[in-house]
């Protein structure tokens, strides 16, 4: 099923998107928000700018973007796999608990904030190029992958795993990390590590159609909760 988002506002479009068991393809997407909230069991593919919460509590199926999402993408998702492929904004997979995203380029600030998993919910982010400050905060589970793609420098900002005590971060790069809090252990990934990563990589690249055989071959760190210096002034104050 074709529907065209031109001229409808989200409210319409969303109704028309449920409305139908058939796979979706959206053409004219222009800033729409909640697109696939709550979606299962079909297939959604978005020509255009998706707005606010694209896949908002998504509990199966795949959204794919053909071109750039905005903020809050995976807002809370449980299952299934969101795709863009291009950039995406702030707080990329913001709570999300299951299933995966993948994103080509870049994306914003506090990428995969308040991520966590539960026994088989394992959620993974895939990063191919650089990611905003505050990535990974409060990360209680999961896995993020920073691929650093095209980036010249460290492919994230400052403050990466803030408040972090879970799930692991892992970043490509030859350069320093920096200032990162003292509740985060940093080393270089062994090859034991990057087993962990090895298959969501993959996964990217035949997305995206890069040749990650090389890639995970380079240096990545590999970020962990530093048990003896846990975060724990989250709700204290002296």
């Amino acid at each position: 099923m074709t529907i065209s988002a031109r001229g409808l506002d989200f409210t319409e479009l969303n109704r028309l998107i449920k409305g139908t068991q058939d796979n979706v393809q959206l053409d004219d997407c222009c800033g729409q928000r909640f697109i696939g909230a709550g979606m299962s069991g079909k297939a959604l593919s978005i020509n255009g700018t998706p707005g606010n919460a694209l896949g908002a509590y998504l509990d199966g199926g795949t959204i794919e973007v053909h071109g750039n999402a905005q903020d809050a993408v995976g807002n809370t998702m449980n299952d299934g796999k969101i795709v863009v492929y291009g950039n995406a904004g702030d707080a990329l997979g913001y709570a999300m608990r299951g299933g995966s995203i993948f994103v080509r380029g870049d994306t914003g600030y506090r990428t995969g904030i308040h991520m966590k998993e539960y026994r088989d919910k394992k959620p993974t982010i895939i990063i191919g190029g650089a990611v905003g400050s505050f990535l990974g905060e409060y990360l209680a589970g999961g896995l993020i992958v920073v691929l650093g793609l095209g980036a010249d420098d460290v492919p994230v900002g400052n403050f990466t795993g803030t408040g972090m005590h879970g799930g692991k971060i892992f970043i490509r790069t030859s350069g320093e990390l920096e200032n990162l809090p003292t509740q985060v252990s940093a080393n270089i990934a062994t090859e034991d590590d990057l087993q962990e990563i090895i298959t969501a990589v993959g996964e990217f690249g035949k997305y995206f159609g890069v040749d990650t055989g090389e890639i995970i071959k380079s240096q990545f760190y590999v970020l962990t909760p530093n048990v003896k210096n846990p975060y724990t002034k989250m709700y204290t104050f002296n």
